[in-house]
This record gives structure tokens, C-alpha cells and sequence, in this order.
């Protein structure tokens, strides 16, 4: 059992902290059982993985599985587990996992959502869970966006950050353009729209545009867009969370698909 914090390997996760890392290191961090599984269930390449002898016990089949794909595989104690681990709890398993594996190629169809310079990983997991539980069939990121391989992203997709079609944005722009050009309806959310939400037909092949939490959507950007739409607020509510919003346009076009 490894126990020591100066392992040289225990000091690589952990530099896996920061976003400068990771783009060093080419490597990104699952953390706990669920991930690790949507990992293993995806073919995700992984490169190492660490669990305390209490999780490997408990998950021998897993860990069987685990050791199969990874160059590594290693038994740590719980102070070297909290040491590898962002969260306060962890669960007893860390892996790291190749970081520009290629992606999924999205192509311009069906539903999409387009996010420019989101900030907030929880809201971006978030979104990312959704539009996967609603049938979306992908997710641009602006690349001044917050990391699409943050660990709390990760966590709050709950695993289905290996499931849906994302590709980071070097030009949202240039994106939109092309969505544009497919014959695809880009839809910007702005609180001065004419239309609410559930005026638009979204069984059209359409791109949802969302802004970054505080400013919104750039405006040139929203000019882009072939419809404005907005979610009704009563007197005083300023604005709903960037997750929510997304949440309930991918799933009025859900409904409006289903019902169809």
C-alpha cells in the first residue's frame, strides 16, 4: 500500500488540480465510482488509477476492469486518497484519463446548445447532464469558457460528460455561422425578447445560444441569432440560472416532440 505523500506519482495527480496541469500533463481526473464506471462503459482511454484497499474490496470487478486499461494501479492509503481528491469526501478512487482523446464529431443537427464564456463548472456539469437527458445532440464551448475537463464539471454531469457530443469552440462565431449555413435555427435567450420560449418550433433543427452568468450574451454574438426568445419572470426576478434555462428550453422541445 502506497502511504507516502512524496510518491512521485501521488504528486503528479495532484498538480492534475489546476488547469495549467492538466494542459501540461495532457490528463484530466475522474474521481469516484460513477465516473470511473461512464469511463470503463465508454472505452475512455484511462493512464492511472489509485483506491484505498476499503473501495478495491468493494468494487473487485470494477477494479478488475480498471487495472485492464490503465499503465498504473496502485492501493493507497485514505491520507494519500484525500490528497489526490478536490472533494472533501472522497469516495475511495482517483484516475487520470487522456485529455485530447478526439471527440465525438457533433456535425449541425438536431438540438444543440451553444455557451459562450460560461464560468461556472457546476452550472456547465449541470447542463452538460441535461442536454444529454433531453436527447440534445451536442454542446459547443467557447474556449474562455470555463475547462470542459474541470473535475467539479466532471462531477456534475454525473457521468454523462462521456455520453453527449462536445467540442470546444475556437470561434463561437464562426460556429454559429456554420450552424447557420446547415440550415439550422440559432435561437439567442435574451430578456428583452418578443418570443417566450415555447412559441418556437423546435423540432427545426436548432441551436440554443447561452451567455456567461453575469453578462450574458455578447452582443454581436446575439445578433447572429435567427429568433430571440426569453422565459417569462415575475416583477422583480432578474434572471434564472444559466442551467435552468437551458433545462427548460431542451425540454419544451422534448415535449413538443413527443407531442408531436
Amino acid at each position: 500500500m502506497l502511504t507516502s505523500l512524496q510518491n512521485p506519482l501521488v504528486k503528479q495527480i495532484r498538480k492534475l488540480h489546476s488547469s495549467k496541469e492538466r494542459r501540461k500533463q495532457e490528463l484530466f481526473l475522474l474521481e469516484g465510482t460513477h465516473l470511473l464506471e461512464e469511463a470503463c462503459a465508454t472505452n475512455h482511454p484511462l493512464v492511472s488509477v489509485c483506491c484505498t484497499s476499503g473501495w478495491q474490496a468493494s468494487h473487485e470487478q470494477l477494479w478488475q476492469t480498471i487495472v485492464q486499461k490503465c499503465d498504473r494501479a496502485l492501493v493507497v492509503s485514505d491520507d494519500v486518497m484525500k490528497a489526490l481528491s478536490t472533494t472533501v469526501q472522497p469516495d475511495g478512487v482517483v484516475a487520470t484519463a487522456l485529455r485530447n482523446y478526439p471527440m465525438t464529431d457533433i456535425g449541425f443537427s438536431g438540438l444543440q446548445i451553444a455557451l459562450e464564456t460560461l464560468q461556472d463548472p457546476g452550472n456547465l456539469g449541470t447542463i452538460i447532464r441535461t442536454a444529454a437527458a433531453a436527447s440534445a445532440s451536442g454542446l459547443w464551448l467557447s474556449k474562455d469558457s470555463v475547462d470542459l475537463d474541470n473535475p467539479k464539471v466532471l462531477r456534475a454531469s454525473a457521468g454523462q460528460w462521456f455520453r453527449l457530443p462536445m467540442q470546444i469552440s475556437e470561434d463561437l462565431r464562426q460556429t454559429v455561422l456554420q450552424a447557420k449555413l446547415a440550415q439550422m435555427q440559432v435561437i439567442a435567450t435574451l430578456p428583452a425578447a418578443n418570443l417566450t420560449y415555447w412559441q418556437v418550433d423546435w423540432q427545426k433543427p436548432s441551436m440554443i445560444l447561452l451567455g456567461n452568468e453575469g453578462a450574458g450574451l455578447s452582443a454581436d454574438l446575439a445578433q447572429m441569432a435567427d429568433l430571440n426568445v426569453k422565459i417569462p419572470l415575475q416583477p422583480g426576478v432578474e434572471s434564472l440560472n444559466v442551467a435552468i434555462t437551458a433545462a427548460l428550453i431542451l425540454y419544451e422541445a422534448q415535449r413538443q416532440k413527443i407531442c408531436a
